[in-house]
């Protein structure tokens, strides 16, 4: 039985208003010293960056919000992985970093309050903020990085974390982002009320080892995403993210269950089993580029069920290239900061390309309800020329779609037992 440390017999108060970062931290470094259970009591913390330590339990009680304090002051600029490239960024709001045996559990909430940053990025009305600055000036790849943004939970550089049953809302940045990490279990996580620019759910980084069940997602990108770094700087790290399972999920707005776009350090060994989809923009989605590289192999993907889904399946390599593809603007005559540099650095042909092949689908259902007016589409893959996407095997797959959509660039496609109803 853990020893419990209340976070109000620390100092901290729950009124929502007065900042209690230090008395949080307070009694998670006295829970570290016997591995201890820290506990939030019903109430709202008003907080900036949190560090948990090894062996600890951070427990969020029924009615408890950890409230991220809308001040960038208060969330310290540490190393990290931000969209697959290594640089200094934000800490989050929530973070392990290189510890060992660490819960975060219980019904409570973590709250980034995301709307400062969400308006920081795009203004008022998603033509504005940084993004309306830099989009002009041929710099929309930058914006990204350069627009810093705390996540609600980072995991990187440690294993055996679990975290369990807490919601996690209105994140600036990623919900929850998981990297170079091994052994963690994600279990009946809620991610919830995220309207903002890159509001992924769960984010699966170069980590092995990881499991992902009962969660129930809402965000304004992807669900849960599989990545293994960008580009050139990807390529040097040359981590690959592997034996990762996601099951028993249910998922509603956002970009659905997604490979890439990082795939720099290849993912291999991932098995997407028993989701439930409801009005999400992909079922399953692979997206990379042409300076990406990396090998995805044996994916599994099975027992998934779609409805009012826009894209059922999106394999798509070259995926959103004013995004994508990094270069200076003709002309730019300004600073060129270290990131930058990262990102504009040149990748080869023969090492950018990624290799994808080796995918089992089966027993997957979907359709859309009558009242449903939005897209419907049951293929969207494409490949580059000269590079097809190879072994992928389609077994007991039926959809009813609204249209088609188009398949290029494939070796090896086996179909069998496939019925479609396409309008």
């Amino acid at each position: 039985m853990r020893r419990e440390y209340l976070a109000e017999n620390y100092g901290a108060k729950a009124d929502g208003t007065t900042l209690c970062t230090k008395e949080i931290q307070a009694a998670i470094d006295a829970a570290a010293e016997e591995g201890g259970k820290v506990v939030l009591g019903k109430g709202i913390y008003l907080c900036g960056s949190l560090f948990l330590k090894s062996g600890i339990e951070f427990y969020l009680s029924e009615g408890a919000v950890l409230l991220g304090v809308q001040d960038e002051e208060q969330y310290p600029f540490v190393p990290s992985r931000v969209a697959g490239v290594e640089m200094e960024w934000p800490a989050g709001l929530v973070n392990v970093m290189n510890q060992t045996d660490v819960i975060i559990s219980g019904p409570g909430t973590i709250d980034g309050q995301g709307e400062y940053w969400w308006k920081k990025y795009w203004g008022d009305d998603r033509h504005g903020g940084m993004r309306g600055v830099y989009e002009p000036k041929g710099l929309r790849w930058a914006v990204d990085y350069d627009c810093t943004r705390p996540r609600n939970v980072i995991v990187i550089h440690s294993e055996n974390i679990e975290l369990k049953d807490f919601t996690c809302v209105r994140s600036g940045f990623w919900n929850i982002h998981l990297c170079y990490s091994r052994r963690i279990h994600v279990d009946g996580v809620h991610v919830g009320e995220n309207g903002g620019p890159s509001t992924d759910g769960i984010d699966v980084d170069s980590c092995d080892g990881v499991l992902i069940e009962n969660a129930v997602i809402s965000c304004n990108d992807d669900s849960i995403c599989v990545k293994s770094g960008r580009d050139a700087d990807g390529l040097r790290v040359n981590r690959v993210c592997e034996n990762v399972t996601i099951q028993n999920c249910r998922l509603y707005a956002g970009a659905g269950i997604t490979l890439g776009s990082e795939t720099s350090g290849g993912i291999r060994n991932v098995i997407i089993r028993d989701n439930y989809y409801e009005g999400t923009d992909n079922g399953f989605r692979i997206k990379s580029a042409r300076t990406r590289g990396g090998v995805l192999e044996n994916i599994r993907v099975e027992r998934l069920k779609m409805v009012n889904v826009k894209h059922i399946f999106s394999f798509l390599l070259d995926w959103n290239p004013t995004y994508s593809y990094c270069a200076l603007p003709e002309g730019y005559t300004g600073e060129v900061p270290e990131r930058w540099k990262k990102l504009i650095e040149r990748v080869p042909l023969e090492k950018g390309i990624p290799t994808v092949k080796n995918i089992q689908i089966k027993d997957i259902k979907a359709y859309y309800t009558k009242e449903y007016e939005g897209m419907s589409m049951a293929f969207e893959i494409e490949a580059f020329e000269g590079f097809p996407i190879e072994e992928v095997n389609f077994e007991n797959v039926e959809i009813t779609a609204k249209s088609f959509g188009s398949i290029k660039g494939v070796k090896g496609f086996k179909w069998k037992n496939v019925e479609l109803a396409i309008e």
